[in-house]
C-alpha cells in the first residue's frame, strides 16, 4: 500500500457508538470521507509535509490541514534566499474560515517558491501532494524531527 488512508469514522469504535460520529460531524471532519497520506513523505505536527528526496525539502500543507482550513484564498510566500529555522512562521494562508500560519519543519534558506500557489490558492486544496507545494528550502538540518506516513496518520486519526 502506497499511501495510508484517514477515514472520519475510525473503524475500530464500536459502530453503535453515535458521540464518535457525531463529534466527528460537528468538529467538520466529515467534509472529506478519506484523506491520502503518502508514504514516501515525512510530516510535522504542524500538518506540514516535507519530500526531500532530492536535496531540498520540498515543502506543503498536508490535505488534511487543508481540508481543515476550507477553500484557501490567498497565500503570502517569502523571498528566495530568505533564511528560516524550524519552528519559524514562514508562510501566512488565509481562507473564509481562518488565517494559518505554515510552520517550518526544516532548518535552512528558501531557494524556490511556487508563484502558483500565489497566483491561484485553491491548488493547495486541490493537490496538496503535487502542484500545490508552497517552497522549496536548502536544509542545513540534516535530520529534522519529523513523524512518517503511519505517525502522521495515526496523529490525525486521534485528533478527530
Amino acid at each position: 500500500m502506497s499511501e495510508n488512508s484517514i477515514n472520519d469514522f475510525d473503524e475500530t469504535e464500536e459502530a453503535g457508538n453515535a458521540d464518535t460520529s457525531d463529534s466527528a460531524m460537528a468538529s467538520g471532519a466529515s467534509k472529506a470521507v478519506s484523506l491520502d497520506v503518502p508514504d514516501h513523505l515525512q510530516y510535522s505536527a504542524d500538518h506540514v509535509w516535507v519530500d526531500d528526496a532530492d536535496g531540498l525539502a520540498v515543502i506543503g500543507l498536508t490535505e488534511y490541514a487543508a481540508s481543515q482550513m476550507g477553500e484557501i484564498v490567498y497565500v503570502d510566500l517569502p523571498e528566495p534566499d530568505t533564511p528560516v529555522r524550524a519552528g519559524d512562521e514562514i508562510v501566512e494562508m488565509e481562507s473564509a474560515k481562518t488565517v494559518q500560519n505554515l510552520i517550518s519543519p526544516v532548518e535552512g534558506t528558501v531557494k524556490y517558491v511556487n508563484s502558483a500557489v500565489a497566483e491561484d490558492p485553491q491548488v493547495v486544496n486541490n493537490d496538496p501532494y503535487g502542484e500545490g507545494w508552497i517552497l522549496k528550502i536548502e536544509m542545513d538540518d540534516d535530520e529534522p524531527e519529523l513523524m512518517d506516513s503511519d505517525q502522521y496518520a495515526a496523529m490525525v486519526r486521534r485528533a478527530q
